[in-house]
């Protein structure tokens, strides 16, 4: 009776396992169905395309910096005075050797006053010692002659030698003494030269300008003092810095455009003159400097400066737009779309010259693409993807129809 019983009791578990097994399976059965279906009818990705085209580009860069004068020269008085006349001001043009202050000069009229008496005086001395050697030649050619007739002591004639030694030596000194008194005129005169103040550089134009002012008449400067800064402004300089990554590609002599926020619709030319050996440790960029004609004066030091220079250029490069770029497992390309105008394939690529929005692509392996790329919406694709293009005709309308 038991074992009835026991046997009718895992009949009855046996059952209800197999009917749940069965369940679980009717139900696993059922989403895969649903998932499958959900798949087939997902619809394509939307996206936008754009041709593929050829053409030329050219990268450039543009780099702001600041501009400089070409030269500049302080002009400072090499004597102490007080300033009486100022010959230019601000902004005015200053021609090579011209007179652009004058220094009280009182004293040294003075002292070239001076210095011209002390040489009447030693020019008098010198006539004075020139008549006594003359006197002292006679008188010892008269011994001689009287001591040959044995009409003159040996004595005599030794004074007569002496005294005409001493007279020729009165008469150098004399002679030196003018000399010395010379020179000091000379001096005076030029120290009294320097109470006129003059502009003068060794090279570049016979005209530059005055940029600062740093007296006014009535005040009393001392040597060396600043008076004035003095530009020359054609041709001027522009100043740059460029960082490593565009370093190499610069070279002297290669041409520049310009633009500033004075003249925003103009625009200069200019050539790279100088482009620095080192870097600066602090920002890793180095000095760069442009020659820029300026014969307009138009440009001034201290202005602001874009200045844009041609990096590298290519011919008949495969070009597409910058927002075709995506990137796939580490690596960059592109979606093209597939002749039927239905798929996209992804294409690895290498990326070239850029210019605006547009960018050269190069292909890592096989033919260069053409056709259409996707430029918005590659986000929604993968390799072999089906898509629709927005405005376009059905699938198969004339295989890849044209973007409206």
């Amino acid at each position: 009776m038991l074992k009835s019983i026991l046997k009718a009791v895992l009949t009855i578990a046996a059952l209800a396992g197999a009917g749940w097994v069965g369940l679980e399976l009717r139900d696993r059965l059922r989403e895969d169905g649903a998932e499958a279906g959900r798949t087939a009818e997902r619809p394509p990705a939307p996206v936008e395309v754009a041709e593929i085209a050829r053409g030329d580009l050219v990268q450039r860069r543009t780099i702001s910096g600041t501009l400089e004068a070409s030269s500049e020269f302080v002009v400072a008085p090499k004597t102490s005075g007080r300033v009486v006349e100022l010959g230019v001001d601000l902004s005015d043009p200053v021609r090579r050797g011209e007179v652009v202050a004058r220094l009280d000069d009182a004293e040294a009229v003075q002292a070239v006053a001076q210095a011209d008496a002390d040489l009447a005086v030693a020019r008098a001395q010198l006539a004075e010692a020139v008549g006594a050697l003359e006197i002292a030649e006679r008188t010892l050619a008269r011994v001689r002659l009287l001591r040959e007739r044995q009409m003159a002591a040996e004595i005599e004639l030794d004074a007569a030698l002496s005294d005409h030694v001493t007279r020729k030596a009165q008469v150098e000194v004399a002679r030196a003494r003018v000399t010395r008194a010379e020179a000091s005129v000379e001096a005076a005169k030029i120290r009294l030269g320097y109470s006129s103040v003059i502009a003068d550089w060794s090279d570049g134009d016979d005209e530059r300008v005055v940029a600062e002012r740093f007296v006014d008449e009535g005040e009393t400067v001392s040597a060396n003092a600043p008076l004035y800064r003095v530009v020359d402004l054609d041709p001027i300089v522009g100043v740059v810095f460029v960082p490593e990554r565009d370093y190499a590609r610069l070279h002297v002599g290669q041409p520049v455009v310009l633009t500033t926020d004075a003249y925003p619709a103009d625009r200069f030319e200019g050539t790279i003159e100088r482009i620095a050996p080192v870097f600066r440790e602090s920002t890793r960029q180095a000095r760069v400097e442009l020659r820029i004609e300026n014969g307009r004066r138009e440009l001034k030091p201290g202005m602001f400066i874009r200045a844009t220079v041609e990096l590298d250029r290519v011919e008949d490069a495969v070009v597409v737009p910058f927002a075709a770029l995506t990137e796939r497992k580490g690596a960059t390309g592109v979606f093209l779309l597939d002749a039927d105008g239905r798929h996209v394939r992804w294409r690895p690529v290498r990326v070239g010259v850029k210019e605006a929005a547009r960018v050269q692509i190069v292909p890592v392996d096989g033919e260069p693409p053409a056709g259409r790329v996707v430029v918005l919406g590659q986000h929604l694709v993968d390799d072999g993807s089906e898509v629709v293009i927005p405005g376009e005709a059905g699938p198969g309308a004339d295989g890849a129809a044209s973007v409206e």
